[in-house]
C-alpha cells in the first residue's frame, strides 16, 4: 500500500535514503545530513509538482516513492523509490518488497495520479533494476554520461506509458 508521507515519516526516509546500498545506486551518493534533508522536505511539501508516499508492506513502513515534476497538462511525471533495506532484509522480505513497490507505484501513477507517462533514471551498472524495469514495461529511451559521486557513469532515461504497464522481455 502507498500512503502520503507525513512529518512522522521524515526521519525514517532520511535513514533509508542514507543506507549504503541505496546511496550506491542513486544519482546523489553522498550521505544526506539533517539540514539538507529538512530543506528538501520543506521544499517538497510546498511544491504541488512533488508528492512523497510511504510504501507499507504488511502494515509496516518499508519504503518510499517520490513523484516529481508532475505535469498536469501532459499528465507526466518523474519518479524514484527506495526501500528500508535493513528492516526488510531482517524480515526476509527484501526481494518481494522490491518487486511489489515498483508495481504498486506504477499502478498508483497511472490509476490514482492519472498519469499517461512515467519517467525515471537508472545507472547503467544497475543491471538488476534495468532488467526489472524492462519486465515491467519501461523502455530505455536515452543514455548519457554524468558525474555521479565523483566518477563518470552512464545513466539511462527510462519511460513507461499507460497501457504498457507490464511488458515481459
Amino acid at each position: 500500500m502507498l500512503r502520503p508521507a507525513t512529518d512522522d515519516d521524515r526521519d525514517r526516509l532520511r535513514l533509508w535514503r542514507n543506507h549504503p546500498q541505496v546511496r550506491e545506486v542513486s544519482l546523489t551518493q553522498h550521505e544526506i545530513g539533517a539540514d539538507e534533508h529538512d530543506a528538501w522536505w520543506q521544499r517538497t511539501l510546498a511544491d504541488p509538482s512533488r508528492r512523497v508516499y510511504v510504501y507499507e508492506r504488511h502494515d509496516v513502513p518499508s519504503g518510499v516513492v517520490t513523484f516529481f515534476d508532475i505535469e498536469p497538462t501532459t499528465r507526466s511525471a518523474w519518479w524514484g523509490y527506495y526501500l528500508d533495506n535493513d528492516g526488510l532484509r531482517a524480515r526476509g522480505e527484501l526481494l518481494p518488497a522490491w518487486i511489489e513497490i515498483q508495481r504498486q507505484a506504477k499502478r498508483f501513477a497511472f490509476n490514482e495520479l492519472g498519469l499517461e507517462t512515467l519517467e525515471g533514471e537508472v545507472l547503467e551498472e544497475n543491471e538488476a533494476v534495468r532488467r526489472f524495469n524492462r519486465r515491467n514495461g519501461f523502455e530505455e529511451m536515452s543514455r548519457e554520461v554524468r558525474d555521479v559521486g565523483g566518477r563518470e557513469v552512464a545513466v539511462w532515461h527510462v519511460r513507461a506509458t499507460r497501457g504498457n504497464e507490464r511488458k515481459r522481455t
